[in-house]
């Protein structure tokens, strides 16, 4: 019977110090979770604040949904937000070759042969093809950049 008088006499500065304290907890325990959670406890501290008659069941009910809709959009905004970060080509050089031009240092016998671009010396794929001919990246294999003679030239 005890825990029900607590909920009736649950305040504004209850749901502060929740939020406080799930402010506390999200910086030694990172994760964006316990943020949120502090979050709709400040909010919810606010309203009970100025609507001081809110009875406890509805705040409950407007913690934990304020709570999950925060958490879900959150997780749903970092995974729209997460290709962009995945195609960004770091840590994959070749990738951000392909479309650029080159001419070969050493002409392409057996599928196999080598560009010098910028400061580096790349084994291509493609085509037998003589050397000094001006090839396009058109892809990257680990590696390995696949090329085809530049048309025209």
């Amino acid at each position: 019977m005890d825990n029900v008088y607590w909920f009736e006499s649950l305040q504004y500065w209850h749901w502060f110090s929740a939020g406080l304290v799930f402010l506390i907890l999200e910086l030694f325990l990172p994760g964006a979770v316990f943020l949120w959670l502090g979050i709709a406890g400040l909010l919810i501290g606010c309203l009970v604040w100025l609507v001081p008659e809110l009875s406890w069941q509805w705040q409950l009910v407007l913690f934990a949904v304020i709570s999950v809709t925060d958490i879900v959009a959150w997780r749903l905004y970092c995974k729209r937000q997460t290709p962009g970060l995945a195609s960004s080509g770091l840590n994959r050089r070749g990738q951000s070759l392909v479309g650029r031009q080159a001419p070969l240092e050493q002409a392409i016998r057996n599928g196999i042969g080598y560009a010098n671009i910028d400061d580096t010396r790349w084994r291509v794929q493609g085509p037998e093809l003589p050397e000094g001919t001006m090839v396009r990246i058109v892809a990257a294999e680990g590696t390995t950049l696949r090329v085809e003679p530049v048309k025209g030239e």
